[in-house]
């Protein structure tokens, strides 16, 4: 190339990187998403779940991160800590909501002592409903609206909630021996926690609620008779039947539960909409699967404690049954009573269930007749105590 040329091409090539210099600094500071981002880096959250390292449910919360992490191509990065890395698991609502952490996954119920109408989401009398119903009335029945109200009126003010994940119905618990009537619970130790504690303490047992991990210690050291906690899964991982053979199937103490999501409200106000929105998707992805993986697992969980471990399964009887659902009208007519609130979110409830839950037993056909027919009557349900 000649001289001249490459006097000519000099000059051009200073025009074009002093103009891809000014373009940069425009875009900075116009904001542009991929130079802005870029320089930022991702997005990082330390969470903490309020189950132990080892249970199912802390691992539906590390599925839930994960969801959100594939989702935002790694802009946002939340790592979730187990009960006790960094706060007790009744406290984490007040470390999420000043920003000690950045999120959480636990239960409603955990904040009963705060305020006993959040309770009503995990451990109520639910009129009828299963915990996918419950979810249906918090997202389209008004529930959604009634829990900020709820938080609001407490102070909560600094926490995004989100609801997920339909639980399946618990048992009524472990036990050294069957429960056959009601007044086996008689000066019982017993762990629950939420509203069921003044359920089980109308039934005459001396309540003590204990986070997951600490149940079966408790047990072991004779502090407790009995306890419930969830599922076959979460049970085996926590090591019941190392303290029990006799667990108790169905129950109207909690018939209807579901996880609670939480961010920091200030943090959360600061991601990006699409950020938001991709958070408001993974909730409900996450409960999808949360209750596939739930069938899967707990059902071979199910058959293993009863092989393996050699747990054996009783019915809880219908006449204990009916007698949940009377003491939870005293109970239902005492909180609303004393609490606005909990009147108010009763009422909600009730007026949903009334229609949902007869379209519910009015559509679907009686699954323990097909049960029996493909599988046989003497293993389609567990023992009458």
């Amino acid at each position: 190339m000649s001289d001249t040329k490459q006097a000519e091409l000099k000059p051009s090539r200073r025009k074009f990187l002093a103009a891809a210099a000014t373009g940069t600094a425009g875009a900075v500071a116009a904001g542009f998403p991929m130079i802005a981002e870029a320089q930022a880096g991702p997005i990082s959250m330390r969470w903490q779940s309020t189950w132990p390292a080892k249970d199912i449910f802390h691992e539906y919360a590390l599925d839930f991160a994960k969801k959100v992490n594939d989702m935002t191509g790694g802009d946002l990065k939340i790592e979730v800590l187990p009960a006790g890395a960094v706060v007790p698991a009744f406290s984490l609502l007040e470390a999420v909501s000043k920003g000690t952490l950045d999120g959480g996954h636990g239960v409603l119920g955990y904040h009963y002592g705060k305020q006993n109408a959040l309770a009503l989401w995990n451990s109520g009398p639910a009129f009828g409903m299963d915990a996918n119903m419950l979810l249906s009335w918090h997202k389209y029945g008004g529930g959604a609206e009634l829990l900020a109200k709820l938080y609001a009126s407490i102070g909560i003010t600094t926490v995004q909630s989100f609801l997920y994940g339909p639980m399946a119905t618990q048992p009524l618990g472990w036990f050294k021996k069957p429960i056959t009537k009601a007044a086996d619970f008689k000066g019982l130790k017993f762990r629950t926690n939420g509203l069921a504690i003044d359920l089980f303490t109308a039934m005459g047992a001396a309540v003590n609620a204990l986070p997951g991990g600490e149940i079966v210690p408790a047990m072991d050291r004779g502090l407790l008779d009995g306890a419930e906690f969830n599922n076959a899964t979460s049970d085996r991982l926590l090591g019941f039947p190392d303290v029990s053979k006799v667990c108790m199937l169905q129950s109207y103490h909690q018939s209807a539960e579901t996880f609670e999501i939480m961010f920091n409200k200030p943090k959360y106000d600061a991601l990006p909409p699409k950020m938001k929105a991709i958070i408001a998707n993974a909730v409900e992805a996450a409960s999808a699967d949360m209750s596939w993986k739930a069938i899967d697992r707990y059902s071979k969980d199910y058959i293993e404690l009863q092989t393996k471990d050699k747990v054996k399964f009783y019915k809880t009887p219908d006449s204990l049954l009916l007698q949940q659902l009377t003491l939870w009208d005293a109970i239902v007519e005492k909180k609303s009573a004393e609490n606005p609130l909990f009147k108010e979110i009763v009422a909600s409830q009730k007026a949903f269930a009334a229609r949902a839950v007869k379209w519910d037993q009015d559509v679907y056909v009686n699954r323990r007749m097909a049960v029996n027919h493909f599988f046989g009557a003497k293993k389609a349900a567990p023992k009458k105590a």
